[in-house]
Formats: C-alpha cells, sequence, structure tokens
C-alpha cells in the first residue's frame, strides 16, 4: 500500500485512488494515468480494507476500484467509502460484466461502472466526467442497467409517500435519465448550466438518493420514461 498525499499544485488536478488486488494490472493503470496533465494518483491498495483506510487518509476526487478483491470486495468497500469520504466519486473498473454486480455498485452509491476492456482514454475521460458530478458506464452495461431496473417490481420497494418534485425537476430527471450532462440539459431547456445542477442537487436531495444513475433508477420505476 503507498501514500501519496496531495501536492499545492496552482492548477487542481483530479486526485485519484487506484485500487486493484492484481498488482501488475494497478501498477500499469497508475503509470498510464500519469501521462495526463490534469489528473495525479494519490494511492494504491490491493484490497477492499486498505482501499477504504487510504480514502480516509487521502480523501481523493475519484476512485478507480475492482468488484472482486479479498479482504473487502468493491462493493462493501464502496458502502465503507462513502462513510468516512463522502465526496469521493466512485468508478467500478472490473472484468465482471454481471447485471447483479452493476446493480449492488449502483446501490452502493458507485458513480461509474467500467469494464476493464476500456482504453486508458476511456478511463481517463470517464475519471474527468465523474469527478464534474456526472455517471458513466461502459456502454455494453448500459442496456443490461436499464434492463435491471425495468425488472424491479414496484412492489419491492418500501412502501413511503413519493416526494414531490417540481415540474421543472421532472423535467430535468427525465433529462438526466435518458443519458443527457448538464451542459446538453440546459441547452434543450434553455437555462444555464448552473440552475440544471441546482435542480440535479434537489432531486437527489428530495428523493433521498446518492448519485446520478440512481436517479435513472427511479425514472424508469416511477414510469417517467417511454423505454
Amino acid at each position: 500500500m503507498s501514500v501519496s498525499l496531495p501536492s499545492s499544485a496552482a492548477a487542481e488536478p483530479v486526485r485519484v485512488l487506484v485500487v486493484d488486488d492484481q498488482e501488475l494490472f494497478r501498477r500499469g493503470l497508475t503509470m498510464l494515468l500519469a501521462v495526463e496533465d490534469d489528473i495525479e494518483v494519490v494511492g494504491e491498495a490491493s484490497d477492499g480494507a486498505s482501499a477504504v483506510e487510504l480514502a480516509t487518509v487521502t480523501v481523493p476526487d475519484v476512485i478507480l476500484m475492482d468488484v472482486r478483491m479479498p479482504k473487502g470486495s468493491g462493493i462493501e468497500a464502496c458502502v465503507a467509502i462513502k462513510e468516512v469520504a463522502p465526496s469521493a466519486k466512485i468508478i467500478m473498473l472490473t472484468v465482471s460484466d454481471e447485471e447483479g454486480d452493476l446493480y449492488d455498485a449502483v446501490k452502493s452509491g458507485a458513480s461509474g461502472y467500467l469494464l476493464k476492456d476500456s482504453s486508458i482514454d476511456e478511463v481517463a475521460q470517464a475519471i474527468r466526467v465523474v469527478a464534474d458530478g456526472q455517471s458513466l458506464i461502459s456502454p455494453s452495461m448500459a442496456v443490461k442497467l436499464i434492463d435491471e431496473f425495468k425488472q424491479m417490481s414496484r412492489a419491492d420497494r418500501e412502501q413511503v409517500p413519493t416526494p414531490r418534485l417540481t415540474e421543472r425537476e421532472l423535467e430535468v430527471l427525465r433529462k438526466v435519465a435518458e443519458g443527457l450532462n448538464n451542459r446538453e440539459i440546459a441547452k434543450q431547456l434553455y437555462i444555464s448550466e448552473n440552475t440544471v445542477k441546482n435542480h440535479v442537487r434537489n432531486i437527489l436531495e428530495k428523493l433521498q438518493l446518492h448519485s446520478r444513475m440512481e436517479a435513472v433508477m427511479y425514472a424508469v420505476r416511477e414510469k417517467l420514461l417511454d423505454l
């Protein structure tokens, strides 16, 4: 386990923690990300327990983490990290294309889900997108995500009153569920990007959700989309 505390560089890079039990993959990924001017790897961990410990120390912006690891899976670590470093965005980077792993990752607060056959450019871009508050999953997993959510029975969720969203919030939620980023939503609805960010924050707070991907799940469940 190695640690690098944040530098005082003028241009703030996205601070990343890399977590994977395969040392060769982890080190290779760290070296490739080091080439990116706007990304700084602040630490490496080889298992879930070390990931939680390092996240507490380094408080990274983004964590790249495998799903299946010893001493606590990536899913378990995701839940624990949200407790000790709630501002950290988590991207699961894995070979697993199982719908169950994807669903558990989203429910545990992950903001991204990438397969390990992704290119380094795709991984770097995912880091930037997620650090900016967006969500991202591998295209091949997108259909599985929607299918998983569509199959969820309304009877399976807790029977609690649905919080009331304003018409504008519902509009924004639909756009989020369609996969649009904040800039695209702002353009389509003729409002500022900052206004979109405020709406998204209010939506997540009202619905007690942790990420935009969970907002997609909610929109599908409540039949707000014609999928």
